[in-house]
């Protein structure tokens, strides 16, 4: 087997006019129709409750996850702060996987500004916790321990491969945990993927599910926020907690409207997003030093192993990037790609290419 310096001495690195940004669907740009309703919006101030653009978002989100009420926040990282902060009294504590992103990258927020212990339990591949390991986690009414108020789940599951929770488990969550008093919130980031993946509406995701936060900046394309849903009580406390930190702003149409667009016309394609994954991953499996799991793409989210003889991951990623493609490496073996709406079919067959030049 060549070395990589070698290698690339026969491999002729494209000229291209755009960058194949496979990094995170974070980096979407918003489409043309999104720019025309920035333009377009509708403004006042929300700190007021009074820029209609914003309300519009906010009743179209609480209409499409069939919760009562609905608030725009900066970002998801916010929206499981507030969340967190609404459903957990200071000292008590919540429930969540050792992958969740609230515990892994959201930098310690519920602890720092909520006085919350986290209690983490091993997350499955799927994303899933094991059900007697929530039943048994759950705190008895003992004055040495912490009261359990909420659990978190993550629907699609990023740090595991991007995996649905399917409706019998999500369901079976919310059983345990209402049974015991304790509230259920989902970060849904990416659940239009998961409501795409499992064909279902988002309301019957969410039918037994007491709070959601979803990204309108990830595969919906918007470039600023997320949208936090669950009862009137609930989303008027939260508002009360979003201006406590900061995220109380004003002409928050600019990029609500945005959103809108987001909701009614991005949905439906996702899908697309989800077969050039598939696609992706089929046709790079057998290359040499790339393990992946077919299985384990469910949406748009691919990731694999690397373990070759003559190239690390770093080099592999650098390689990459100087032909115009980026995407993510962890600890020196582990990569990520992740699919989008400014990823198109011709995009994902020229990473193929690439990939095939080097590895095959």
């Amino acid at each position: 087997m060549e070395t990589l310096d070698k290698k690339q001495m026969t491999i002729e690195c494209r000229t291209m006019n755009k960058i194949i940004d496979l990094r995170s669907d974070t980096v979407t740009l918003p489409t043309s129709e999104m720019l025309q309703a920035i333009n377009e919006a509708n403004l006042g101030d929300d700190v007021y409750v009074e820029d209609s653009s914003t309300l519009e978002l906010e009743s179209l989100a609480a209409e499409i996850t069939g919760m009562e009420s609905a608030l725009l926040v900066s970002s998801g990282t916010m929206g499981n702060l507030v969340s967190n902060l609404v459903h957990c009294p200071r000292g008590t504590e919540v429930i969540m996987g050792h992958k969740s992103h609230t515990f892994i990258y959201e930098s310690g927020g519920i602890s720092t500004y909520g006085g919350i212990h986290s209690h983490q339990l091993k997350n499955n591949d799927d994303g899933t916790i094991n059900i007697n390991d929530i039943k048994d986690a759950i705190r008895i009414d003992d004055v040495h321990f912490p009261k359990t108020s909420l659990i978190c789940i993550e629907n699609t599951h990023n740090k595991c491969y991007g995996f649905p929770l399917e409706l019998s488990y999500i369901n079976l969550v919310c059983d345990i945990a209402h049974e015991n008093n304790i509230k259920v919130h989902m970060d849904g980031a990416r659940m239009f993927n998961a409501c795409v993946a499992l064909d279902v509406d988002a309301k019957k995701v969410l039918e037994n599910v007491d709070s959601v936060t979803f990204c309108l900046s990830k595969g919906l394309s918007s470039p600023i926020g997320s949208v936090l849903c669950g009862t009137k009580d609930f989303i008027k406390e939260a508002r009360r907690i979003r201006k406590s930190l900061g995220g109380g702003m004003r002409q928050t149409g600019i990029f609500a409207a945005a959103g809108i667009v987001g909701l009614r016309s991005m949905r439906s394609r996702l899908k697309e997003d989800h077969d050039n994954a598939k696609f992706l991953a089929q046709s790079i499996h057998n290359l040499d030093g790339i393990e992946l799991n077919l299985d384990y793409i469910q949406t748009n989210i691919i990731f694999f192993n690397f373990n070759h003889p003559h190239i690390s991951s770093s080099e592999l990623v650098a390689h990459m990037k100087s032909n115009g493609i980026l995407f993510s490496d962890y600890n020196g073996k582990h990569c990520r790609l992740v699919t989008h709406n400014d990823i198109s079919r011709k995009d994902i067959e020229n990473v193929i290419d690439v990939f095939n030049k080097l590895l095959s």
